[in-house]
């Protein structure tokens, strides 16, 4: 099973023996422990609950729940495994290292991108701005008309001013470019979404 919780470092270069640069990202992969494995019968579903990190106090219920893996994660992520066939020595308690993953594997990563606020439509959508001469008027900014009176309504997904960034983002098909696990990180290569230090999830290709 090829998954792990990370926390994004940062970002760095490699050079390849042929003198190639490559921009890398690097995730801090300390040792993940399962705390569940669930299945179709009992849950509906296939999937592994993965801890990630130790936490300072955990409610009764959480307490309890933990209690089989022997630890109180501060983190908990669920990976699907429908399509992953899971080895048989996988089972509540096993910890999940940086070395699952191997240089060359491909894989996707997602993240929760930077959160920017209530933006407007030049920010936001990439619109231009209107003209600064000529009877511009000085609404240079503005979204401008939205369309016309029928059907009174705007419809769902319009091009407009409002919250951006803050969202779940997903990047498919990155390299492994740096595995070490004596001092627990791993490196993609391209860029993660979110800023330093932000959860970022690392999961086989299918």
């Amino acid at each position: 099973m090829k998954a792990l919780i990370t926390r994004k470092i940062g970002m760095t270069s490699t050079i390849a023996e042929d003198g190639t640069v490559s921009a890398v990202t690097l995730l801090s992969a300390t040792p993940c422990v399962i705390t569940a494995v669930k299945d179709t019968d009992t849950d509906g579903y296939q999937a592994i609950q993965v801890g990630f990190e130790t936490a300072k106090k955990v409610n009764k219920a959480q307490l309890n729940h933990y209690k089989p893996s022997k630890i109180l994660p501060k983190i908990i992520r669920e990976f699907r495994t429908e399509a992953v066939e899971l080895p048989e020595d996988l089972k509540v308690g096993s910890t999940l290292t940086a070395e699952v993953f191997s240089i060359g594997d491909v894989v996707d990563v997602i993240g929760t991108s930077k959160g920017k606020g209530f933006a407007g439509t030049i920010k936001r959508h990439n619109f231009h701005r209107q003209r600064k001469t000529h009877g511009g008027k000085g609404n240079t900014r503005e979204p401008g008309s939205i369309g016309s009176m029928y059907p009174q309504k705007i419809f769902k997904g319009k091009k407009m001013a409002g919250r951006s960034g803050g969202s779940r983002v997903t990047i498919k098909n990155l390299a492994i470019a740096i595995v070490d696990s004596e001092k627990g990180f791993i490196a993609v290569r391209g860029a993660v979404p979110g800023p330093r230090h932000s959860i970022v999830l690392v999961r086989g290709v299918k």
